[in-house]
């Protein structure tokens, strides 16, 4: 018999990148709950790796990292190559963020402090006032 182990509707059916994109989410709500009106022009993206360009070196500026190895970066807003104008946006990298969570919990509260801290770097506040501490 072949077909789903799980239903659709289970959470237990969701891949990992699933289940990593909720958890961004959640770790969103509340920052924006309280920052809505700052936040409105951020979008908030997730790469799985992040894009190392031609040189095999990552772009130091907006990249927070941990021992090198980029967690996510803060895009500034700017123009496209058709000159159309685009958002700020924060990428959160999944799979190095995964690799340094020791588990669930772990993960959502790294998710949490790395969103923090690029939203206070976009928002040119400290991170405390951003988390609310």
């Amino acid at each position: 018999m072949r077909g789903p182990l799980y239903p659709a509707s289970l959470p237990a059916a969701s891949t990992r990148s699933q289940k990593f994109d909720q958890l961004v989410l959640e770790a969103l709500e509340p920052i924006e709950a309280r920052w809505r009106t700052e936040l409105t022009a951020l979008d908030v993206a997730v790469d799985d790796v992040p894009d190392v360009g031609s040189s095999g070196a990552p772009t130091p500026d907006g990249v927070l990292a941990d021992g090198g190895v980029p967690l996510a970066r803060l895009v500034p807003a700017g123009v496209d190559r058709r000159g159309q104008p685009t958002s700020a946006r924060i990428v959160l990298y999944r799979r190095p963020l995964e690799a340094r969570a020791k588990d669930s919990m772990d993960l959502a509260d790294l998710v949490h402090d790395v969103l923090v801290e690029q939203i206070a770097a976009y928002l040119g506040l400290d991170p405390d006032v951003i988390d609310g501490n």
